[in-house]
């Protein structure tokens, strides 16, 4: 069949080495009857592959030597040469889908519908079709040849001589050609009659309509479906077929006609005239191809004037165009959509096998995280360092007391109660661990997806060590530190989970990016939680928008430490904020780190001030720090929370 449309002396052997290089990858030679038969896998974005006359046109671009038949360049002229004219044809079509690009149909009469000529017979053996009969024959004949599905039908057995291509109504039925009934659905494709369904639209025909020894009138159809929708229905139906394979890899809609004309040829048979509807025709926008790109892409020599020729011998319509190549790509070839395209193509004909063997260049990325994840890898090491353990959780989940306030949204079709929400929170994931774990000393965090009401990176942390809402804050604002972000506590915001005078909001730069605070005691009893509990939540994303990747780096002393223990009396009205910067503003060089470490109200303190004990290491680089120059650093310390009303206890 191959010969029939290209003139080569290549071996089937080299015939499918050549295909494979063209991207048909040759699967097996398989001898039939004395004739070579060659199994080619095409790729589902190539339906012109699925046709002899296609392969044929790929053996044509790629060898120089091979020339078309009259029969290959009567198939580009579409076979016009046989005409489209005759009798009136009496079926009437009507289109009322967008999933039909283009309906022909053309009446054959006095057809007697034997057998099919021995030599079709024998090809479509060695195909792996059966023959059936010389209708049923000649239609899948010219399907091989042309990739065109065709369809005939009884014309006398076609109510009201009219097709109407549309989609079925629910609960319409229509038994196939294997004699099964299938219920339809209104999304599905059909080919029907006046009155009901009498094809599966590019699967299978209906047996209401089937020909057969006693048919002699004969609508042959032949059309172009949407390949999507063609699958969707096959899917269905459960139905696969010759038809349904090719027209889910896209059909040729302009060789719609074309394929009605090589039928009626084979069939010694002109038939009336043929009715073609076509409310999907336009012309497709050309493409621009420089040339200086196809040899940066493919990285071997190609002139412009080989990737004008390779694109013509492949059918594209070509025109130069000031240093570049317009390019209109043919109907058989709706997977090229853009310049890549095309530089695929002309390195498939000009020969990937000419690519020269150069050494691999390029630049070696630095390993590991970049960028935000980096910076989540580092918020992440320092939480830890703090002496947090890490949980993980998954994002579906019940309702829980700790759940944000917004709106929970959640799948459809949730498969449990306990998964029927996406998560507004992290802080019911840590509760449950915390529970779990009983309850009491724990510093727990997670850092995951939240959706308040916007999916988003989130970091919760909850603490029931005893540390207290100013332990936390701490390791908060240490945990920013470590990314280079300078984190703000304001005693302002309300959130009916926490204690109403026990919370604040985060602020780094200028944007809100979490809170914390101390859980309000009804709702710790309700999610089984000491009644001490503190808790924070961060929006990760936010918080890195403000960070910055380079590390501010300082010598490290190998000389011990010198630590010194403060406790002072101050009115609660002084924020924390101001008492940490006087430490660290008079502690000098010397200061390494502060801490807070209890917070004291009852016996023996008035109602309006509390006791911070504030643990102070001191260390000095290059040297032994003395008791008496710690002391000194520490007396430094006292006189600064002396000027804002501070007493040593």
């Amino acid at each position: 069949m191959l010969h029939d449309f290209v003139r080569t002396s290549l071996s089937a052997e080299e015939l499918g080495d050549l295909l494979t290089m063209a991207g048909f990858e040759l699967e097996g030679i398989e001898e039939v009857d004395g004739e070579p038969v060659l199994d080619i896998k095409v790729m589902s974005n190539r339906g012109d592959g699925l046709s002899v006359f296609g392969l044929a046109r790929e053996v044509l671009a790629k060898d120089g030597a091979s020339e078309p038949t009259d029969l290959y360049t009567r198939a580009a002229a579409r076979f016009y040469d046989l005409g489209v004219d005759g009798p009136a044809n009496p079926a009437s079509v009507a289109i009322e889908t967008t999933d039909c690009a283009r309906y022909a149909c053309r009446l054959y009469t006095d057809v007697a519908n034997g057998e099919a000529p021995a030599w079709i017979r024998e090809r479509l053996t060695r195909a792996g079709m059966r023959s059936i009969s010389l209708l049923v024959d000649l239609t899948n004949y010219v399907m091989l040849e042309l990739g065109q599905p065709l369809h005939a039908f009884d014309y006398d057995k076609l109510a009201g001589g009219r097709v109407v291509v549309r989609k079925a109504k629910e609960g319409e039925t229509l038994t196939t050609l294997d004699g099964k009934e299938h219920v339809l659905r209104s999304d599905q494709m059909m080919i029907c009659d006046a009155e009901k369904p009498i094809a599966a639209a590019g699967i299978m025909g209906g047996e209401a309509t089937e020909v057969d020894a006693t048919t002699t009138r004969v609508l042959l159809e032949s059309a172009s479906f949407l390949n999507t929708s063609v699958r969707r229905t096959r899917k269905q139906l459960g139905l696969s077929t010759e038809a349904s394979y090719r027209f889910e890899r896209s059909v040729d809609p302009e060789g719609v006609v074309a394929a009605i004309l090589r039928f009626g040829e084979l069939l010694g048979a002109t038939g009336s005239a043929v009715v073609d509807e076509f409310p999907g025709q336009g012309a497709r926008d050309p493409l621009t191809l420089r040339p200086a790109r196809v040899r940066q892409l493919l990285g071997m020599d190609v002139s412009d004037e080989e990737a004008e020729t390779h694109l013509r011998r492949l059918g594209m319509d070509v025109t130069p165009q000031d240093g570049a190549i317009s390019v209109v790509p043919p109907s058989w070839r709706p997977d090229i959509v853009r310049e890549e395209d095309l530089v695929e193509e002309v390195g498939r004909v000009h020969g990937y096998d000419k690519i020269p063997e150069t050494p691999v260049k390029g630049t070696a990325m630095v390993g590991g995280p970049q960028g935000l994840l980096l910076l989540e890898d580092r918020l992440r090491e320092a939480i830890l360092r703090l002496g947090y353990t890490q949980t993980v959780s998954h994002s579906l989940r019940d309702l829980h007391p700790l759940d944000s306030p917004s709106e929970r949204t959640g799948p459809r079709n949730p498969g449990s109660p306990e998964a029927a929400y996406l998560r507004n929170s992290m802080l019911p994931s840590l509760a449950e661990a915390a529970v779990r774990n009983g309850g009491k000393d724990l510093r727990l965090f997670e850092m995951g997806r939240a959706f308040d009401p916007q999916e988003n990176r989130h970091l919760g942390l909850l603490s029931t060590d005893g540390a207290g809402f100013f332990g936390l804050k701490g390791d908060l604002i240490a945990a920013a530190q470590s990314v280079g972000v300078t984190l703000t506590v304001r005693a302002e915001g309300t959130d009916p989970r926490f204690h109403p005078g026990r919370f604040a909001t985060l602020i780094a730069g200028s944007n809100e990016v979490g809170f914390i605070g101390q859980i309000h005691p009804e709702i710790a009893q309700l999610a089984g939680l000491p009644e001490d509990a503190v808790a924070a939540e961060i929006d990760i994303e936010c918080l890195l928008s403000e960070a910055s990747p380079e590390r501010k780096l300082k010598p490290v002393s190998r000389n011990p430490a010198n630590p010194r223990d403060i406790a002072i009396l101050i009115d609660r009205g002084v924020p924390y904020e101001k008492i940490e910067q006087a430490v660290e503003t008079s502690g000098g060089d010397l200061l390494e780190k502060q801490r807070l470490v209890e917070v004291y109200t009852g016996t023996g303190i008035p109602e309006d001030k509390h006791s911070l004990t504030i643990r102070l290491q001191f260390r000095k680089l290059g040297g032994n720090l003395t008791d008496e120059e710690a002391n000194q650093a520490r007396d430094a310390v006292v006189t600064a929370l002396a000027d804002l009303g501070g007493a040593m206890r």
